[in-house]
């Protein structure tokens, strides 16, 4: 065995202190709502089809989404981090139009915004 063939290579290792080990810990991403807005123009039915394939929410939470969205003309569907929040906005805006709904011309509107830290 020559010398080459002996020699080890160590590599790098990053030593964190206990005060940087605890703030990478703490350090949290900031959480969004998805928030899904009323309109005249979807049905409850609408409603729960798009939580139960979007959001895999069963029936029973696509169904209290969509009475407090027609109550309270807006409902959060999830809370998440920003770019999950606006995958699922984009998909909501996506979804399509209401077929039992004749005057419906496409999709529903959502946004996303910030929870307020507690």
């Amino acid at each position: 065995m020559s010398e080459e063939d002996s020699i080890a290579v160590a590599e790098p290792v990053a030593v964190l202190t206990p005060e940087k080990d605890r703030k990478q810990q703490n350090k949290k991403q900031p959480r969004y709502n998805v928030v899904l807005w009323d309109d005249d123009d979807h049905s409850y039915q609408y409603v729960v089809s798009m939580m139960k394939l979007l959001f895999a929410h069963g029936l029973e939470k696509g169904f209290e989404i969509a009475k407090t969205v027609d109550a309270d003309g807006k409902a959060i569907c999830l809370t998440t981090t920003r770019e999950h929040a606006e995958l699922k906005r984009d998909q909501i805006h996506a979804f399509g139009k209401d077929e039992l709904i004749a005057r419906c011309k496409g999709s529903m509107s959502a946004s996303i915004e910030p929870v307020p830290e507690s």
